[in-house]
């Protein structure tokens, strides 16, 4: 069973990536995914939640600070959820995480917020990370 981001690099500030999470070993979609960032330098070992979306892919959920930026999308057939990330700031700047949850509402009240990254041990599966560096 395994649960890996990809699709992470280096990007200039102003551009884009799309960022892929994909299953095996299991079927991706019978949960709600979120992805989770971390950016670097940080003192407290927290990630951001910074959106979700349902099992389905008819509710998603986003940060304000990447609302209208940021888009994510599931193709269940693939077995994979993206994440496409433009009008990217040096800010933007992480590792980045994607989790999976039977829930999409416990995803969705922790978005726009932070919490200890020992938490992510609470989903269902959480795995390899991707890193997205922006330069200015």
């Amino acid at each position: 069973v395994l649960l890996q981001a990809s699709g992470g690099g280096l990007v200039q500030a102003g551009g884009f990536v799309r960022l892929s999470c994909a299953a095996s070993g299991f079927n991706l979609g019978d949960y709600a995914i979120g992805w989770f960032r971390q950016a670097p330098g940080k003192e407290r070992d927290e990630v951001e939640a910074i959106s979700c979306i349902s099992s389905s892919g008819s509710s998603t959920s986003y940060a304000d600070s990447v609302k209208g930026r940021f888009t994510i999308s599931r193709d269940n057939a693939k077995n994979t959820v993206y994440l496409q990330m433009n009008s990217l700031k040096p800010e933007n700047t992480a590792v980045d995480y994607c989790t999976a949850h039977a829930s999409f509402g416990t995803i969705a009240i922790m978005i726009g917020g932070y919490i200890p990254k020992v938490e992510l041990d609470q989903f269902d599966y959480w795995g390899q990370e991707t890193l997205v560096t922006v330069s200015s």
